[in-house]
């Protein structure tokens, strides 16, 4: 028997879409409107179902977004419960790229009723979503998560999802589902038209039905004529159903790297040592002589790493990568390259992260990034896909040998971690929990802000403490009144007491403002220093050799 199923209009639906039309409050009656517009369009005759229509939030979820996998299950079960309240008789999840995320609808319909679940993935050509994930591993998932339906929606066209069925029955003996657009879009007399006809359609459902799929519709430019399509040459076969053999996905063998064994900077970390890193800027134009000396004489003064910014207050130099390749191979010390999630969408940020592991730069401190408006291209795009937390992730998913979608890398990666803090942040309670999430996501070293206040430094290692990883203080002496000032206003995420300002107020001359600078520093690594396991010192406008006093002071060393 042939059953129909009427999908509601309420793909996206949810809160967190609905709040961008200022639609949010609506929510419940969109979905119930949706549920009783697709009963009514259900005809007397032929057996039908209505399907409520979920698709993603629009949002990226944890382990690469902030909304965590509560938070979206919420999201979820809210615009479920206005649809069972509507009347559906079963759920469609559709257009997901995110297997986290799919998940997490899958467990919030789970939760609160037993109507049957269609849970569909959307692969490009090779089967892979998005995020890479491999075709074998997320029909697998969606099956073992307890869908009754699985499979996928959308792509290119017919063709390259009948091309997938092989590989998914190989996993699974899950039902499937293929929900095809109508091939690829083309502009035709100023108007963007689906070519693939009905009657293509309908030879590709008669297709999939005898390859055992037992469930088709359409996707992205398929019309009601297509349907018609589908449903009569469906009508006029008889399934041939092959026995399917369920075998697992592949999932990586690796294990991490122990993080002693990744480089001699995470060795000493692992190991409980004391370090020392200077913060060296890279050059705006081609050349790394001045970098590479400046390099040299902070090795030659015991410094176990140079710190490389990422395009530090959005200003386009050198990328940090290059630059930690340069330092590492012409001065033979390590470097410790920052790495911002502004500039990269997912893809650009593991291949540069990959490429990075390949040219042997191993310590990456994962920060979100100054945003482009402050710096000298405000209208440069900000990308974002991820933040700090969500690189944190990535990451570690390369060192146990996943990329982003779940599938094997070969040879795992060997990052040692860090993340940066702010013990003066304004949002105090937002910074603790984001630094908890940092923790929780994998971090394994912290490095702060220019410390200039030792109190607010104690208070934020305190809370820090029973989060288990070790912290790095930032240090940054000051040349100039007019650099303390610079600090003070134009530096994101950096206060200045202005107990401070008015020492370096006091003198006029650049000397006496440069020597106050250098007690101010020496105070407060005196201070701090017992209660951290390492120094990050920052040479204003790399003029190296104002930290000398510092580092032969002993500093550096433990």
């Amino acid at each position: 028997v042939l059953f129909r199923s009427v999908t509601t209009n309420t793909w996206a639906a949810n809160r967190l879409k609905l709040q961008g039309y200022g639609l949010a409050e609506n929510l419940r009656d969109i979905n119930l409107k949706g549920a009783l517009l697709a009963r009514a369009a259900l005809d007397d005759g032929d057996p039908g179902w209505v399907a409520g229509c979920i698709g993603p939030l629009g949002v990226r979820i944890e382990p690469w977004g902030p909304t965590s996998f509560e938070e979206a299950r919420g999201f979820f079960a809210e615009q479920a419960r206005a649809l069972i309240e509507g009347g559906v008789d079963l759920f469609v999840l559709e257009s997901f790229a995110d297997l986290n995320e799919i998940h997490q609808a899958i467990l919030a319909i789970k939760e609160i009723c037993a109507l049957p679940v269609v849970a569909q993935m959307t692969p490009n050509d090779e089967g892979q979503t998005l995020y890479g994930t491999e075709p074998e591993w997320y029909i697998a998932k969606l099956a073992e998560w307890g869908a009754d339906l699985v499979g996928v929606n959308g792509g290119s066209g017919p063709a390259p999802l009948l091309d997938l069925l092989k590989r998914f029955r190989a996993v699974t003996s899950c039902p499937l589902i293929l929900q095809p657009s109508a091939g690829l879009p083309r502009m035709v007399d100023g108007r963007l038209l689906y070519m693939a006809s009905p009657e293509y359609l309908g030879e590709f459902a008669r297709q999939a039905f005898q390859l055992g799929v037992r469930a088709v519709g359409g996707c992205a430019g398929t019309t009601p004529g297509h349907t018609r399509s589908m449903r009569g040459a469906l009508r006029q076969e008889k399934a041939f159903v092959e026995g399917a053999t369920e075998r697992p996905p592949t999932e990586a063998t690796h294990y991490p790297v122990p993080q002693a064994e990744r480089s001699a900077f995470s060795r000493k970390i692992a190991e409980g040592e004391f370090v020392t890193t200077v913060e060296l800027v890279p050059p705006k134009g081609i050349s790394a002589d001045k970098l590479v000396e400046k390099a040299a004489f902070c090795r030659d003064r015991g410094v176990d790493a140079i710190n490389i910014p990422d395009g530090p207050r959005a200003m386009a130099r050198m990328s940090a990568l290059a630059t930690a390749v340069i330092i590492q191979q012409r001065v033979g010390m390590e470097a410790l390259m920052h790495f911002a999630c502004r500039d990269r969408n997912l893809l650009g940020i593991q291949s540069d992260l990959l490429g990075a592991a390949g040219l042997g730069v191993q310590n990456v401190l994962a920060i979100t990034g100054d945003p482009p408006k402050l710096g000298p291209y405000p209208n440069a795009t900000a990308v974002f896909d991820v933040d700090a937390i969500g690189l944190v992730n990535i990451l570690r998913c390369l060192n146990s040998g996943l990329d982003l979608g779940g599938s094997n890398i070969g040879v795992p990666t060997r990052f040692s971690i860090g993340v940066g803090a702010n013990p003066v942040a304004v949002d105090v309670d937002r910074e603790q929990a984001r630094f908890r999430y940092k923790v929780d996501a994998g971090a394994e070293w912290a490095i702060t802000q220019p410390v200039f206040d030792a109190d607010a430094l104690f208070r934020f290692l305190e809370f820090a403490e029973p989060l288990g990883i070790p912290v790095i203080a930032g240090i940054w002496p000051l040349k100039s009144l007019r650099n303390a000032e610079f600090m003070a206003n134009e530096v994101p995420g950096v206060t200045l007491p202005e107990v401070l300002l008015k020492r370096m107020a006091r003198w006029q001359s650049a000397e006496d403002q440069l020597k106050e600078g250098l007690d101010i520093a020496r105070e407060i690594i005196a201070k701090v220093r017992p209660a951290v396991r390492g120094l990050q010192l920052s040479a204003p406008l790399g003029q190296v050799e104002l930290l000398d006093t510092l580092l032969e002071a002993g500093v550096d060393h433990g």
